[in-house]
């Protein structure tokens, strides 16, 4: 008998949980006839867009496929790649470095014009309208203007190698990564920069004591990827005559030597992973 009590009050408890208001069951949302037509008119534009985008591009499958015979020769002529040392691995991996050379110093020159522009850039840390529109407004012509443009400018400019290439990077560098640092500013919690700002504290201190060190991890991080992206770009301004492995991938195309395009394919393509695997292992090493 004495036991019945406590198993009666316990049914009669989860019974009553059973029938909050937070354990009752939602229902069923349904769609309004606006989010229907809404949606109908959205699917509607994109199929548009693509089917326009399918013309316009001329994408034709039946030229693509009668095309195998070209494709066939060129693998015949590529495999096995040329690796003899003298004439291709040996200048290819040294223009394999001036590559990534020329993503780092693309990347690092940038560094101070990037997270000026994203101080006066970003709502967070400026205060004054025409100032964060005009930072904006660069910061945009800079990331209009692709970077192999700006090689072609500065190939004309300075001749051919690679400080037309560092150029390059370094200016649409700064369009793009000043742009990400001050969304990154924006989105970082208000909680403390409030704190401070109730407590007197002037735009500069807040900037320092509260923004910076919340958003330190995140730029850093940014700063890793896009060096990323640079090594990747700086193989395509080589095309363009700004030096490195891309250049030498230009003179095997010209010259129809497939196997030793090949080699520097392989190459370019040991370099991106290994650069890939130095970024992640210190975004891990960061976040530690």
């Amino acid at each position: 008998m004495t036991s019945a009590v406590p198993r009666s009050r316990f049914a009669l408890r989860r019974s009553v949980d059973d029938h909050r208001p937070d354990r009752m069951p939602v229902p069923p949302q349904t769609l309004r006839p606006q989010q229907i037509t809404s949606a109908a008119v959205i699917i509607a534009v994109l199929v548009a867009a693509h089917v326009l985008a399918w013309r316009g591009t001329e994408i034709a499958p039946d030229t693509l496929v009668r095309g195998w015979a070209g494709m066939a020769r060129f693998i015949g002529e590529a495999v096995p790649p040329d690796i003899s040392w003298p004439t291709v691995v040996g200048p290819g991996l040294q223009a394999c470095l001036v590559t990534l050379w020329i993503g780092l110093l693309g990347t690092t020159f940038s560094i101070p014009f990037s997270f000026l522009l994203a101080i006066l850039g970003s709502r967070a840390t400026t205060s004054n309208a025409v100032v964060y529109q005009v930072a904006r407004g660069l910061l945009s012509f800079l990331r209009a203007v692709p970077d192999i443009v700006f090689a072609l400018i500065f190939v004309t400019a300075v001749g051919l190698g690679p400080f037309p290439g560092v150029l390059a990077l370094m200016f649409h560098n700064t369009g793009v990564m000043g742009k990400l640092w001050s969304e990154a500013m924006e989105a970082v919690d208000q909680g403390p920069a409030e704190a401070l700002r109730i407590a007197g504290a002037g735009r500069t201190q807040i900037a320092l004591h509260a923004i910076f060190p919340a958003v330190l991890p995140q730029l850093i991080g940014l700063l890793l990827y896009r060096f990323d992206v640079n090594v990747r770009s700086s193989v395509v301004l080589g095309l363009v005559g700004a030096g490195g492995i891309g250049f030498l991938i230009n003179q095997a195309i010209q010259l129809f030597r497939f196997d030793q395009l090949l080699s520097y394919i392989l190459m370019v393509l040991i370099l991106v992973i290994a650069v890939d695997l130095l970024s992640a292992a210190i975004r891990r090493r960061l976040q530690t």
